[in-house]
């Protein structure tokens, strides 16, 4: 019972039920029948009448539809009621014998002893519930349980349409933080919640396009200065000062392209195409073991998902040089994990320190060990993989191994998976 939903139809519930049996308590004490005392008191004088009656002209009381019987009826004798009809005989007419049974189907028979010996009967009327009246009641209680819990489900979803909404706006999250535009319409509430999405969802637009375009214009305007500083330094003549010169200009221009390279991959909308995993994995192996760095290939099994090639491809080649750069070497398998394309990057380097792997991806992120070594790259490289990544829904983990190196898995839907869905 963790839905907030079911707790509040709960709620609603248990109301109306404890509403209803308290009513219904208090209509029948109100609306029940009379006091035995005051009932007896009636039948007693009836009694009285009609004996004088019988007494007189038994044939005439016979005829009359009077029961006129040698002994009293059997069953099973109500001593209180008896003794209430003798008390109110005794007042009415003096001393009479008088008795009132209880039959098996539940109804009350009163005899009363006639001066000659024989018994006159005379069945009482029924003032308590019909036969039978506890399962009306239960029925009742029951239509009324089954009547309730309609009416709160029905409720407590109408009630909980605004929180419904929340959960589907936050599901459907782009991965650039933008939400899809939700109607305003129905109720207040839901209007109001669904007109708060759309302006947060328009700010978080805004401030992302404003981000994007300050990054790039910062990367596009470093090229100017950029470019009049290398000419200036082609003019240095200690060669050792001039080399430094440019291997700092040319951080600069990756560091530049790099942002330029992020905001792009933020912006971009890629057509959607199925691509072999494997090959493009393989393909970007040959292509860093040409320059020398080491890194490996194990298992390649054929996998193909839907993504754009060359994002993808992108994304990959820079987890890879990543683990050969930092992490000295780096084996990659490709494989299916149910219904995953699952890619494992492993490295043999001294890996990440466990309270900063959250930082990983982080743009310009840089552990103190790499910033001491001189490697080429802005840092964003990591940022950029997973900007790629996540806009093909898929998922990106970073954890160290043991006893030391760092593992690198990234999966994606396989095509036939997402088909079939």
């Amino acid at each position: 019972m963790r839905s907030l939903g079911a707790r509040l139809a709960l709620l609603l519930l248990t109301a109306i039920v404890l509403v209803v049996i308290s009513s219904s308590f208090v209509a029948s004490l109100v609306m029940r029948g009379p006091r035995p005392d005051m009932m007896v008191e009636r039948m007693a004088r009836q009694l009285s009448i009609l004996a004088t009656f019988a007494e007189k002209d038994r044939a005439t009381a016979a005829s009359a539809g009077l029961v006129i019987t040698p002994k009293p009826v059997e069953g099973q004798r109500d001593e209180e009621l008896s003794r209430f009809l003798m008390e109110a005989l005794l007042r009415i007419t003096g001393m009479r014998e008088a008795t009132i049974t209880r039959q098996s189907t539940g109804e009350m028979i009163a005899s009363l002893k006639l001066s000659d010996g024989n018994w006159l009967v005379l069945p009482m009327p029924q003032h308590g519930p019909p036969p039978g009246g506890w399962k009306i009641l239960m029925g009742w209680l029951g239509l009324i349980i089954i009547g309730s819990v309609l009416v709160s489900i029905f409720a407590a979803s109408k009630i909980m349409k605004p929180l419904r909404l929340l959960e589907e706006a936050v599901a459907a999250v782009n991965p650039d933080g933008t939400l899809p535009h939700i109607p305003e319409t129905g109720p207040g509430e839901v209007r109001a919640t669904a007109q708060a999405l759309n302006g947060l969802s328009a700010r978080v637009k805004a401030a992302t396009e404003s981000r994007m375009r300050l990054v790039a214009a910062a990367g596009h305007d470093l090229r100017t200065p950029m470019t009049r500083m290398r000419l200036r330094a082609e003019f240095i003549r200690d060669d050792e000062e001039r080399r430094k010169w440019f291997a700092d200009l040319e951080e600069l221009d990756r560091i530049a392209d790099s942002a330029i390279g992020l905001v792009r991959e933020e912006i971009s909308r890629d057509s959607l195409e199925q691509v072999r995993l494997d090959r493009i994995v393989g393909a970007i192996v040959a292509e860093l073991r040409a320059i020398d760095m080491n890194i490996d290939s194990g298992e390649m099994e054929q996998t193909t998902i839907c993504a754009g090639p060359l994002a993808v491809t992108r994304a990959l080649r820079n987890l890879l040089i990543n683990a050969a750069t930092h992490g000295q070497s780096a084996t990659v398998t490709v494989t299916h994990l149910g219904n995953r394309a699952v890619v494992r990057i492993i490295d043999t380097g001294p890996g990440i320190p466990e309270d900063r792997l959250n930082q990983v991806f982080e743009p310009f992120f840089r552990i103190d060990i790499a910033r001491q070594r001189s490697f080429p790259g802005a840092g964003l490289g990591m940022a950029i993989a997973r900007e790629i990544v996540t806009r093909f829904e898929g998922e990106i983990t970073v954890r160290n191994r043991k006893p030391r190196g760092l593992e690198q898995v990234v999966s994606f839907k396989s095509a036939d998976a997402k088909a079939a869905s």
